[in-house]
């Protein structure tokens, strides 16, 4: 019987028309020894503004920027506090910040504010007790995508005078990276056409200098084929030289792989055991390749 409720709440989640079934998982997931602070501008902009998660001790904790998915048309930050307190619970002070959205900003310029968000995390963490050496992003299937392209293609960290050097690692749930043509029509808005050009996806932007990675995809994705997209991703990076840890699972889609990270739901997937044991001992990167 849990199964079968369980399965019920997370077909709702992030998919539903009602808010309802976010605001329960929220609501279930809020921890006492967590401290949020909330509407913490990172720029000046309406939607540039992040939400904070504060371990009871952060002292000196890994820091966690969060980038939520939407197929960068729709988001809000407040519906991730289950992420918030599920990551914060776990020592990590972790950053979830909204950003603008199509169509008033499309490709490639809805990168701007993740990459502003996580230029603002790295210069402001020890403001909040966090370790400014070890920062790292992560994102889930739109926001994945975001996460790939700050973590591997260096225009978007170096307008703010960063590489991506300055992130310990980057993690993926759910990603699209290697995803032409684009087949849905609202995706295809977003990126001007069906053909963007071969340097909108993150795989061609893999370099021996790109930041340990830790991709995890649900086995039987019914809208971002696993292996094309994670498993492409993971075989350029090791190719490459950089350390990837690559994870599949099973009884999870697109959307409840995400649902999983909520404290209520870890039980349907690892995923917040992966992402926990991956920011706090994340693979070496060989130092001659970091830039």
């Amino acid at each position: 019987m849990r199964v079968s409720a369980g399965a019920v709440l997370c077909a709702l989640l992030l998919g539903a028309a009602s808010p309802s079934p976010i605001k329960v998982l929220n609501t279930l997931s809020a921890e006492s020894s967590v401290r949020k602070l909330d509407a913490v501008a990172y720029a000046e902009g309406t939607r540039q503004k992040a939400d904070v998660y504060l371990p009871e001790h952060p002292g000196h904790a890994p820091v966690i920027v969060f980038l939520y998915g939407g197929n960068w048309v729709s988001g809000q930050r407040f519906n991730y506090a289950f992420v918030g307190y599920a990551l914060a619970k776990r020592g990590f002070i972790t950053v979830i910040p909204d950003y603008r959205l199509y169509p008033e900003v499309s490709y490639p310029t809805f990168l701007e504010d993740p990459a502003s968000a996580v230029a603002w995390t790295i210069k402001n963490a020890a403001h909040y007790g966090g370790d400014p050496q070890r920062v790292f992003v992560m994102g889930h299937s739109a926001g994945a995508y975001d996460a790939a392209m700050l973590a591997m293609d260096k225009q978007w960290l170096g307008a703010h005078g960063l590489t991506p050097a300055a992130l310990r690692g980057w993690i993926g749930l759910a990603g699209p990276y290697n995803f032409l043509p684009i087949q849905y029509a609202s995706t295809q808005k977003v990126f001007h056409s069906a053909e963007p050009p071969p340097e909108s996806q993150p795989v061609e932007h893999v370099s021996a200098g790109s930041p340990p990675a830790l991709l995890i995809a649900a086995r039987q994705d019914e809208l971002v084929a696993a292996d094309r997209n994670t498993g492409e991703l993971a075989r350029r990076l090791r190719a490459a030289g950089v350390p990837v840890r690559e994870k599949y699972l099973d009884h999870v889609n697109h959307y409840t792989i995400m649902a999983a990270v909520g404290r209520p739901l870890q039980w349907l997937a690892p995923v917040t055991d992966d992402v926990a044991e991956f920011v706090a001992h994340p693979p070496a990167a060989d130092p001659a390749t970091r830039e």
